[in-house]
């Protein structure tokens, strides 16, 4: 697979806590030469970068994260003024405690309320793999077919896993065809990049790909 191509699908990512606006206009940078999907950054850093970058490149940022327990009402906050700021695509985590606890529609209506607030926008919904069982990706992966989001995504990247292989195998397999696959957390090669996108991924949340085509010139 062309390198291009790969890098077509990155969300060009840094969500470090430490992370400055100096480091936030390098991955800015990154995301114009090497022609990224989108950057995905803090929420504080989006109306800046937009001054930054204008249209030259998407701008992605998380709603309710890293662990989704916000109230509903403030992730719908979260996402409009993301979007007043200049945000393209929100990625926004689930409440994994609703999921638990069987509250299905709790899980299906909060999205939805976050579909409606960035109608026009790209919507993926994190769902933090690593905590759920099989049994709960395959119900996540009916919840997002039913609410109209464009994406399901695996990881935070701040939880105890990222995204694995088999977990895009299961998504391919459940998800409806109006749903897209990101795959997000500890991609951390060119070769695994490119073996989640063969099994469906067609966004990938990762920093590390940028960086070893910039280490070793591959562009």
């Amino acid at each position: 697979m062309d390198i291009k191509e790969i890098l077509a699908k990155c969300d060009h990512t840094l969500l470090k806590q430490e992370s400055t606006w100096e480091d936030i206009k390098v991955i800015l940078d990154d995301a114009k030469k090497y022609h990224t999907a989108s950057v995905c950054i803090p929420p504080c850093f989006i109306k800046r970068a937009k001054e930054y970058t204008g249209d030259d490149v998407k701008l992605c940022t998380v709603i309710g994260f890293p662990n989704g327990s916000h109230t509903t009402e403030s992730k719908v906050f979260e996402t409009k003024d993301a979007i007043a700021n200049g945000a393209d695509e929100v990625d926004m985590v689930i409440n994994i405690g609703e999921l638990k606890a069987g509250n299905d529609d709790y899980v299906l209506n909060e999205i939805k309320q976050l579909r409606e607030a960035s109608k026009g926008k790209i919507l993926k919904v994190i769902i933090e793999t690593c905590l759920l069982t099989d049994d709960e990706k395959i119900r996540m992966c009916e919840i997002v077919t039913k609410s109209g989001a464009d994406f399901i995504k695996t990881s935070t990247g701040f939880s105890t896993g990222g995204a694995t292989f088999e977990d895009i195998e299961l998504f391919a397999k459940h998800v409806g065809a109006n749903v897209k696959i990101k795959a997000s957390g500890g991609i951390s090669s060119i070769e695994d990049a490119e073996k989640f996108i063969e099994l469906g991924a067609s966004r990938l949340g990762t920093s590390r790909i940028v960086k070893i085509v910039k280490e070793q010139g591959l562009v």
